[in-house]
């Protein structure tokens, strides 16, 4: 399966994301210009981006610090 792009609520940080199932890698595109990977993020908290009430908030609380991530 390919990434796909998660469809957030307006974010004041955050322009984009995309997901991949098969490899967990959660891709995050910043509006001031930088992109970063989490490795080993599942659907299930892949798809809670689309419900979150603060994307950013969301990102912070159940991402970073949980994740191996990189800056691209």
């Amino acid at each position: 399966m390919a990434e796909r792009q998660i469809t957030i609520r307006e974010s004041s940080n955050i322009q984009a994301v995309f997901h991949d199932p098969d490899t967990q890698v959660l891709r995050v595109i910043f509006k001031q210009g930088g992109e970063y990977s989490y490795d080993g993020v599942d659907s299930n908290k892949a798809d809670a981006f689309a419900t979150a009430d603060s994307p950013g908030r969301y990102l912070h609380a159940n991402i970073k610090g949980q994740h191996i991530h990189k800056k691209l």
